[in-house]
């Protein structure tokens, strides 16, 4: 699964878009360099009913914004990716 794949599905799953999730985290502190991963999967887990994988995708882009590595780009393999920059404002609105 791509790791954009991972993005709509959490969104798919909770009505909520990765940019949303990342404003929601902004309001709880989690956005802070020292937060824990496992801080922000427990919320996501609790809240949201999201595992893992979801969770994780998730924890990058508040972390990091919609920037990825290159690795998959262009690749043929499972976990390939379109570009290096991930759709944050929802599937809907995707150009």
């Amino acid at each position: 699964m791509s790791f954009q794949a991972y993005l709509d599905k959490a969104e798919e799953k909770t009505g909520l878009t990765p940019r949303r999730f990342i404003t929601l985290a902004r309001e709880r502190g989690y956005d802070s360099p020292d937060t824990r991963a496992g801080v922000i999967l427990e919320w996501l887990k609790q809240d949201y009913g999201l595992g893992r994988g979801h969770g994780m995708a998730l924890v990058h882009v508040i972390r990091n914004g919609a920037g990825i590595s290159g690795k998959h780009v262009g690749t043929d393999g499972t976990h390939r990716d379109e570009s290096d920059t991930l759709w944050l404002d929802g599937r809907a609105n995707r150009p």
